[in-house]
């Protein structure tokens, strides 16, 4: 871990955070405050960052993927898996959304603090502007996710999906429902700049 890496605290946890890797902020603590994990559950953490979210999961879960395409981050995940003393119960992998999962493979829950903030083109080149740049829309990474999460929820399963009022979380809704899911508002916080963050549960309609 490099020596200019910052300190996070959330409840008990330190996260240590590279100077390549999203720092946590608002958003990222919403999503923690509101994750519910259940004992054993199978869990995929998508965008893994420092970790945050799949460290808080392993405490109950069985196993936690934790995806990140930024090399820096899966480093600063593992790092802050065993400092957490969670390493056990996660496997760290460096890639794009859910594409290192087999064909097949699913999990209780799927989570996702996605890059959800309108870009221009060009934007996105660094490590660090990945963890936030979600092209003109703000959709680039979210359309992604939507395309692709559903095949690999278990059928009593749960997606959690955080966005941002800039890139339309009505269509996200829409997405998710064409995809066989009912959507809820889990939580939502107003942020400056009249932006409001939305945590979005899905899961199979019965």
């Amino acid at each position: 871990m490099r020596s200019s890496s910052k300190k996070v605290f959330f409840e008990n946890h330190v996260f240590w955070v590279n100077d390549n890797v999203y720092e946590p902020a608002e958003d990222s603590f919403l999503f923690a405050e509101n994750l519910a994990v259940r004992d054993g559950d199978r869990v995929v953490d998508v965008g893994t960052g420092c970790g945050i979210l799949g460290i808080i999961a392993a405490e109950k879960a069985s196993e936690v993927l934790a995806i990140d395409v930024n090399p820096w981050a899966v480093q600063c995940a593992k790092e802050n898996a065993r400092r957490n003393h969670v390493s056990e119960r996660m496997l760290l992998i460096q890639g794009d959304l859910l594409r290192p999962i087999r064909k097949g493979e699913e999990f209780d829950l799927i989570l996702f603090n996605a890059p959800y903030l309108p870009s221009e083109e060009g934007e996105g080149g660094s490590w660090l502007e990945k963890a936030w740049a979600g092209g003109i829309s703000g959709r680039k990474m979210i359309d992604g996710f939507i395309r692709e999460s559903p095949q690999h929820l278990r059928s009593n399963g749960e997606i959690l999906l955080m966005q941002s009022s800039l890139s339309n979380v009505g269509e996200t809704r829409r997405g998710l429902e064409e995809k066989g899911l009912r959507t809820d508002v889990v939580a939502s916080q107003d942020l400056p700049l009249f932006e409001t963050v939305f945590l979005l549960k899905a899961r199979h309609s019965k």
